[in-house]
């Protein structure tokens, strides 16, 4: 029995690693954002930077694997094979849950899925523990009610509070720097890099320096007694380091981003590596104690020892934080998470990457309403004080950052010392949730949140904070009922779980890879708004466009297809499957729109004055054409799904006809999309034409039924009428939008004509 339960701790470790591949892969977003979203250094440097703080956080993270000993249970009353049990359906479901949200690209919290996911397996093992007939505990003999609430509500206090604190700092720090801050340092940034160097220095060091092995009770003591001392000799001296610094012409605040960019990476390690390796370690623990005393009744020997505070040999910290770094360098998902949070705290009006939402639009307009209320009671001298000190059209950011290094210093700054300050106080804070809600709160300050864009951004962090929200719920139940199967199936449950879950994360893996490459065709757009040159621009958007209409034109023939196949055939499923790719599509037409938009800014003024009328003229048929599917698609699949009579026999073979020859023009369409011909754009909009001439037939032959007083086939007549008027409604489009393509095919014309509104317009490269 030994022997098995050896190799399950072994089993758990194997686990960790992947654990660790996955976390840092979610919580890179923590300690990269700003480093990479300033452009302060090549991504190879930061990588090198935060390598450097995740081996001296791990180094300090000791203290905190009391969490995992007895921070959410109480280990004096289960035994070994409870938690075993535990720890086991913790770090499943752990995999499962983080995996599954970097291939969504979401950030969520390694710190929330470790706590939750610790009470449930523990609360449902508590629960078999108090149905035993001769039990007499009770639930908080089980559960560490006391210190669970306390982590639990340090966790989500953490979003409002770095939240506000984001807000308040980054809007005094801009009154102070403004936007126009490389002409205005002087003695400014010596005095703020050496509140900031104190200030990492305090919560760094003089924090998390006291969980250090060599650390002995005279100097922690000393360190004490002599803080205001330390700090003060600190400020004086980054004070004058950093003057020096800007006097030999050293960009301080890059200094200062990557000063913080290894602090937070050091507080992220030492604050949540017991997230990855705490249930490993006293899993191991667990199993010493149990060999050590040789009782070999793993139910009846309890886990007191657990109590006792941890004591993690250096090689096991120094070796997690080995995996840290190579996982950090080498993962693609770590740097689609970490695109999630730059997204949502860039300035521009770039792609983004949340759709709109109903609650979302109702914060926009309640914020409206309140900052009107505050600007009509603002004095006009304030105003306008403030409006000068925060002018965002004369910002002074890297070349392609998303946004200034002085936004940047204050996330890493303000993120390190509230995450080390919870460090030091025992509680493991969310670091995802920290660093999160600082960079919102920055980026509000900076007004980023523009009326065009914060519909979208507000969407975005709820969307990120509703996954975390999720994700509590999700680890609760699901490590709840991992632990059960466990609990009642005995080790082999276990190492199925642990088998499966590793399948499980391997799925994961290859479909996002999949995913990346199916999307490799936005390089394309990169590409283009990266290009300088504002003449490049539309040959290659030309190419753009042309292959997303050919895109939308296979999907449309499909749709088609499987629309009127349905109706004909009574099969709801087709149906079914139109409605939701009908929904997909729209928004992602929604979103080829904003990335077109974009493009189409940086065209020569000339060139993007004459195409412009085609290029939305395109887009907008495209969106009809959609909407027109979808009004059919209602129609016909109400009557499928109530069994109402099918499509009478004397119209279905002229019907089948004509829904053929819609899908064939369809199809024909799109091979010519690229081909600079009028003449063959032409002769697709005379077979256009000759189908819409189809349909009105076919529409006549609907009214003489409805005269005749059919009856018994007048709601499939209705339906059926409804299906060929927005047929041709549909093919009315599809005229349009080839002309449109015929048009933006073309070679622009000479553009001597235009020469008075392109001095007007606004210059590619702004």
């Amino acid at each position: 029995m030994d022997i098995i339960f050896l190799g399950l701790v072994i089993f758990l470790f194997c686990l960790a690693i992947f654990d660790l591949t996955v976390g840092v892969s979610n919580d890179a977003v923590n300690f990269l954002t700003s480093a990479v979203g300033t452009r302060a250094a090549t991504f190879r440097t930061i990588i090198i930077v935060a390598s450097v703080g995740i081996f001296l956080g791990a180094a300090m993270s000791n203290g905190m694997m009391d969490v995992a000993r007895h921070g959410i249970f109480r280990p004096e009353n289960l035994s070994f094979y409870d938690v075993i049990a535990i720890f086991m359906a913790v770090m499943v479901t752990d995999i499962i849950l983080l995996d599954l949200f970097n291939s969504l690209g979401m950030p969520t919290s390694t710190t929330v899925s470790l706590v939750f996911e610790l009470l449930g397996a523990t609360f449902v093992v508590a629960l078999f523990k108090i149905a035993e007939p001769a039990n007499s505990l009770a639930i908080g003999d089980l559960l560490n009610t006391e210190k669970a609430l306390s982590v639990i509500l340090g966790i989500f206090l953490s979003v409002a509070i770095a939240f506000i604190f984001g807000t308040i700092v980054q809007f005094h720090t801009r009154l102070v720097f403004t936007f126009q801050y490389k002409s205005k340092l002087k003695w400014k940034i010596a005095i703020f890099g050496g509140i900031a160097s104190t200030a990492l220095v305090y919560f760094m060091l003089l924090k998390g320096i006291k969980d250090l092995s060599f650390m002995t009770d005279s100097l922690k003591a000393w360190i004490d007694e002599n803080t205001a001392l330390i700090l003060t000799g600190s400020f004086v001296f980054f004070t004058l380091l950093m003057e020096v610094l800007h006097l030999c012409k050293v960009n301080v605040l890059k200094v200062i981003v990557l000063m913080g960019t290894f602090a937070l990476a050091m507080a992220f390690a030492g604050n949540d590596l017991v997230n990855f390796i705490g249930v490993p370690l006293t899993s191991l623990s667990s199993y010493q104690d149990f060999v050590a005393t040789g009782s070999g009744d793993i139910h009846g020997f309890m886990m007191r020892s657990l109590n006792s505070p941890a004591s993690t040999p250096l090689y096991f910290l120094v070796g997690a934080g080995a995996i840290m770094v190579v996982s950090l360098a080498t993962s693609k998902k770590a740097r689609q998470v970490t695109q999630t949070t730059v997204g949502l705290s860039t300035k521009s009006e770039g792609d983004e990457m949340f759709g709109s939402s109903r609650l979302g639009r109702s914060i926009v307009r309640s914020s409206l309403g309140v900052s009107t209320w505050i600007l009509a009671n603002t004095p006009d001298k304030v105003k306008s004080w403030i409006d000068k000190r925060l002018d965002t059209t004369v910002t002074e950011e890297e070349d392609g950052a998303a946004f200034d290094l002085i936004r940047g210093s204050v996330n890493l700054i303000l993120a390190g010392m509230l995450i080390a300050l919870g460090t030091s106080l025992k509680l493991p804070l969310s670091t995802t949730f920290v660093t999160f809600m600082v960079a919102m709160g920055t980026s509000l300050a900076d007004r980023a949140w523009g009326r065009e864009s914060a519909v979208f951004r507000i969407t975005g962090v709820i969307s990120v904070i509703g996954g975390w929200f999720i994700t509590a719920g999700v680890a609760f139940l699901g490590a709840g009922i991992i632990v059960c199967l466990m609990h009642l199936g005995g080790v082999p449950v276990m190492v199925a779980g642990g088998i499966i879950s590793l399948i499980v994360l391997m799925k994961s893996n290859i479909r996002f890879r999949n995913k990346k490459k199916e999307e490799s065709g936005d390089t394309l757009f990169q590409t283009i708004l990266s290009t300088e040159n504002a003449a490049d621009v539309w040959p290659l958007l030309r190419i753009y466009i042309n292959e997303k209409q050919k895109m939308f034109l296979t999907f449309i023939a499909h749709i088609y297809s499987d629309i009127t196949d349905g109706f004909a055939d009574n099969n709801i499923k087709l149906l079914s499957r139109a409605q939701k790719a009908l929904i997909a599509e729209i928004n992602i037409l929604k979103g080829q729109r904003r990335k077109l938009t974009l493009c189409m800014r940086r065209v020569a003024p000339a060139t993007a004055f004459e195409k412009s009328t085609w290029f939305h003229l395109s887009n907008n048929m495209a969106m009809e054409m959609t909407y027109s599917l979808r009004r059919i698609n209602e129609a016909c699949k109400e009557h499928v799904d109530n069994n109402f009579r099918p499509l009478p026999e004397e119209f279905r073979e002229s019907f089948a006809d004509v829904c053929s020859s819609i899908v064939t023009l369809l199809k024909d369409s799109e091979k010519v999309i690229d081909e600079n011909n009028p003449e063959t754009i032409d002769t697709l909009r005379d077979r256009a034409e000759v189908i819409k001439n189809r349909l009105r037939l076919l529409t006549r032959g609907v009214y003489t039924l409805l005269n005749n007083g059919d009856t018994g086939n007048i709601t499939v007549a209705y339906v059926y009428l409804n299906v060929l008027q927005e047929s041709q409604e549909f093919i009315t489009s599809l005229r349009k939008m080839l002309r449109a393509a015929g048009k933006l095919n073309l070679a622009p014309s000479s553009y001597r004509s235009f020469s008075k509104f392109a001095t007007v317009s606004q210059p590619a490269n702004t």
